[in-house]
C-alpha cells in the first residue's frame, strides 16, 4: 500500500472533533473549577476562621484529593471524556496523572512499581514548571531591578 492510499484510509477512519464545541465545554468546565476553588477558599476561611492563604492551601489539597479519589474509583476518565481540558489543565489533572501511574504499576511493589513510575507522566510537568518558574523569576528580577 502506498503512502497516499494509507493517508486516505487513516483520514477516513479518524474521528472528527468539533473544536469549537470542545473549546466551549473545556472553557465552561475550567470556569466551574475556578468557581469551585474559590467557593472552597471562602468556605474554609469562613468556617475554619483562617486566612485566605491558608484556605487556598486547603483548597489545593482538596482538589488534589478529589482528583486522586475519582481516579481510584474510575470516574475521572469518564469526566475528562466529557469535560476535555477543563479537568486536565487544573491541579486535578496533575493529581490524576500521578495517581493513574501509581495504580497502573502497584502490582510491582512500592519501590519498583509505585515509587519508580508515579512521576512518569507528571515528571515532565514538574521539571518544566520549575524551570519556567525560575526563568520567569529571573526575567522579572532583571526587568524590575530587584
Amino acid at each position: 500500500m502506498d503512502k497516499n492510499k494509507y493517508k486516505n484510509l487513516v483520514s477516513k477512519h479518524t474521528p472528527k472533533e468539533n473544536v469549537l464545541c470542545n473549546g466551549l465545554i473545556a472553557f465552561g468546565v475550567g470556569g466551574l473549577m475556578g468557581v469551585l476553588g474559590q467557593a472552597l477558599i471562602d468556605v474554609y476561611s469562613y468556617f475554619l476562621n483562617i486566612t485566605t492563604n491558608d484556605a487556598a492551601m486547603l483548597m489545593i489539597v482538596t482538589l488534589v484529593f478529589l482528583g486522586c479519589f475519582l481516579t481510584c474509583l474510575g470516574f475521572f476518565d469518564k469526566l475528562v471524556h466529557f469535560a476535555r481540558c477543563g479537568l486536565i489543565i487544573p491541579i486535578t489533572g496533575f493529581a490524576h496523572a500521578m495517581m493513574s501511574a501509581a495504580l497502573e504499576y502497584r502490582k510491582e511493589g512500592f519501590v519498583t512499581g509505585i515509587g519508580a513510575n508515579m512521576f512518569k507522566l507528571a515528571g515532565s510537568v514538574i521539571i518544566f514548571g520549575v524551570v519556567s518558574a525560575y526563568l520567569f523569576g529571573l526575567l522579572r528580577l532583571i526587568i524590575m531591578g530587584g
